[in-house]
């Protein structure tokens, strides 16, 4: 027999190219129907998200864990670029499932990451969900880029020693995510979202994009509202919405409201 007529009794499953393997986070399938992909913020890792496939069944949820954060190894994440070239393996990750459009829900860096894929490739996405994350991402802490810088450096300085790790873990859980993250990779990560600014962009997000952000207390919500309408001022879609009485962690401050802000972006808008 030759090589044609042998390639071409081979089964179809056969000629197949390997699946595409993400190496800068891995991805957990719970449930079923329409698409969701669910990425969580700096240090923290798929289990914020727990409430809301609780909360919201009848989707097949994919479940992102960053290497590096909340315990997961860091993989090719401990050194070079980080949050660009996670954007494009979840985008490949899209691509290579032949995921039809999803959902694309992000918090804090994960909003980040959510609008990176969407512009970058539009055609694969259905709609976007920002969780308190402004395109700027310095502006989220009332910083500047050079100050966002010193303080990741600060950060990688300290998690350079045993004692400095110890510290490094009691800090990033204090703010109600995972110690385990690795210091390193945050403190890279921290550089360069820094460093990024969205604001361009914006426009070129073709996808319906909800925009939910925190407000601590009454007398900073006009400066809230302005902030975050000001900075999506150049998007072509966005939806904001505020939830009072929560900080950055709005999963864990107010998880019923946030669970029904979802529950009206998936429904709302065909995926």
């Amino acid at each position: 027999m030759g090589a044609a007529a042998l390639i071409g009794s081979l089964p179809r499953y056969a000629l197949a190219e390997p699946a595409f393997a993400p190496t800068r986070f891995t991805a957990t399938v719970r449930g079923s129907g329409p698409d969701v992909i669910l990425i969580p913020g700096l240090t923290a890792g798929p289990t914020v998200w727990n409430g809301i496939v609780a909360a919201l069944p009848g989707y097949r949820y994919h479940l992102l864990h960053v290497g590096g954060m909340a315990g997961a190894a860091a993989g090719p994440n401990a050194w070079g670029a980080l949050v660009s070239p996670l954007a494009d393996e979840i985008a490949r990750y899209i691509e290579s499932r032949a995921l039809r459009r999803p959902a694309l829900i992000g918090h804090s860096m994960g909003g980040t990451l959510t609008m990176m894929v969407a512009a970058r490739r539009p055609e694969l996405v259905g709609k976007v969900m920002v969780v308190d994350m402004l395109p700027q991402p310095s502006g989220l802490v009332g910083s500047s880029p050079e100050r966002a810088r010193a303080m990741a450096e600060r950060l990688r300085a300290l998690g350079s020693t045993p004692t400095g790790r110890m510290l490094v873990g009691s800090l990033i859980g204090s703010f109600g995510t995972d110690a385990r993250s690795d210091p390193e990779v945050v403190a890279r990560a921290m550089e360069e979202l820094a460093a990024l600014d969205l604001t361009a962009d914006l426009p070129r997000i073709a996808a319906p994009l909800t925009v939910v952000y925190a407000n601590r207390d009454a007398r900073s919500r006009a400066r809230t509202d302005a902030a975050y309408a000001a900075a999506y001022a150049g998007a072509r879609n966005a939806e904001l919405i505020r939830i009072d009485g929560s900080g950055h962690m709005i999963m864990f401050d107010q998880p019923a409201r946030l669970a029904e802000a979802v529950r009206e972006f998936l429904a709302r808008r065909p995926l």
